[in-house]
């Protein structure tokens, strides 16, 4: 295989959604529910929140259309910018709290 997360894979979607219907209805829904536009938080920090968490999966197709509708919904680059720092930052604290329990870890070996 020459590359991963190709565009072009997108023409597989109809294809995975249809193998495993019951499966997919149920990731749809969970994903029409995060992105509804009548919740208490406003559609811009929801997507500011799932660029962040699309960031820190490293899902290159779910940081596009994040992006996308972070920017119709009024996100400025700047608030982008300031997203990537945030998320990186809770990832590097995860390593951090990992690496308290590899020290728990050690001594109890």
């Amino acid at each position: 295989m020459k590359e991963y997360q190709n565009p072009k894979d997108r023409k597989y979607t109809k294809e995975l959604l249809e193998s495993a219907p019951k499966e997919s209805a149920a990731f749809m829904n969970l994903k029409h529910t995060a992105e509804r536009s009548d919740g208490i938080i406003p559609v811009k920090y929801r997507e500011l929140m799932s660029i962040a968490v699309a960031l820190t999966t490293q899902c290159a197709y779910c940081m596009e259309s994040h992006i996308q509708n972070a920017k119709k919904a009024g996100a400025t680059k700047e608030e982008i910018a300031e997203t990537v720092f945030i998320a990186s930052a809770i990832r590097a604290g995860g390593a951090v709290g990992n690496g308290l329990l590899a020290m728990r870890m050690f001594d109890e070996v």
